[in-house]
Formats: structure tokens, sequence, C-alpha cells
């Protein structure tokens, strides 16, 4: 949704936050993400921004030699972790700047080749700036908090997106959550996370 663009700066102010207390150190953390540890996150990262920042656009994606299992952009003979971070907020810089302005939301765009309504992209950047950055907080120790407008809006695209993500392994099976649970806890149920993961 258009209004959706207000939350991408404050969502990315956060997750850049984190990206900057990390080091080569924390590499090899664990993430609640069981396919990934934190390279192969930053990996990920890196290797969709460029897809997201196309579809925002309504631009022709990138042309890859390799799909993203092949790929390894954090690699020894790429980018050392400092690189991989600096890339991925130059990254996140030109996100905030296609996703900030709401006609990148409107419309159809393409994603991979396959045409989607353009908010789902932003939905997708969204998402990734939110649930990566608290994935990349739990594997390194950081803080990470979510605003409450920004909490409401990723509960609601979880719960709007949740079966076709699922179905796309973007989403795990849901967790249950504590009857108490936040507006962000139950988002992160949502999507499959626990909320009191730890390393």
């Amino acid at each position: 949704m258009p209004e959706h663009a207000a939350l991408i700066a404050p969502a990315a102010a956060k997750f850049t936050a984190v990206l900057r207390g990390m080091g080569e150190a924390d590499l090899t953390a664990r993430t609640p993400c069981t396919e990934y540890d934190v390279r192969a996150l930053l990996n990920h990262l890196l290797y969709w921004g460029p897809w997201l920042e196309a579809a925002g656009r309504k631009a022709p994606p990138p042309e890859v030699s390799s799909g993203e299992a092949e790929a390894d952009l954090v690699g020894a003979d790429r980018l050392s972790a400092i690189g991989a971070i600096g890339a991925i907020e130059e990254q996140t810089a030109r996100l905030v700047d296609v996703f900030g302005a709401p006609e990148a939301w409107q419309g159809q765009t393409t994603f991979g080749g396959q045409p989607m309504p353009a908010s789902m992209a932003g939905y997708m950047v969204l998402d990734e700036f939110v649930f990566h950055g608290w994935d990349l907080a739990r594997a390194t120790g950081a803080e990470f908090t979510v605003a409450p407008e920004v909490a409401d809006a990723v509960y609601a695209i979880a719960l709007e997106i949740g079966d076709q993500a699922r179905a796309m392994k973007v989403y795990g099976e849901e967790v249950p959550v504590a009857e108490g649970a936040t507006t962000f806890e139950r988002a992160l149920g949502a999507t499959g996370r626990n909320p009191g993961w730890t390393p």
C-alpha cells in the first residue's frame, strides 16, 4: 500500500543500526533462519536487493550468472564482513529512496521475470528490513526495537500473504505465541519465527 512508504525509512534505520554493530567474528553465528548463518543471510540480502530495487523502479531485473545458493557474495574472494555490511548499507539507502516514494507501491511490476503487484515488492522490502533485522540482531546479541506502526504493518502483511509466503518457502510454518504477545511477537510467529529464539 502506498501509505506503507512512510514506514520504509524508519524500518531501514533500525536495520542499519544492527548492521553497523557487526563484524567479521559474527559471520558464523547462527540465525533464527535455520538455513542461514550470518554470512549466508548477508549473502541473501546482497543477492536479492538489486532484484527488489529493480522491481521498485519497474525496471528490468539484474543480469545474474547464478542463483542465490551458488552466489558467494560474502566469501573471502569477494567481500569481507565489513565490505559486505557497507554494500548492504548502500543497497539499503537505494531501497529507501525507491520504496520511500508512494508511486513505487502503485500499479504492477515484475520480480524474477514474473508479474506481481508493486505493493508486493514493497511488502518484501519492509519484511527484509524488519524480520531480517531481527534475525541479525538475535544472532549477534544486538538490541532491536520496532515502532508500533511498523509492527502493525508487518503483522498485517504477514496475515495477508502468509499462505502464499509459506507455499513459496519464504515464511516457515506459523509458530504459536503467548496469549499476551506483542503485535511484533505475533508478526514473528506468523512468519515462522520463535520470538524467544536465542543462539
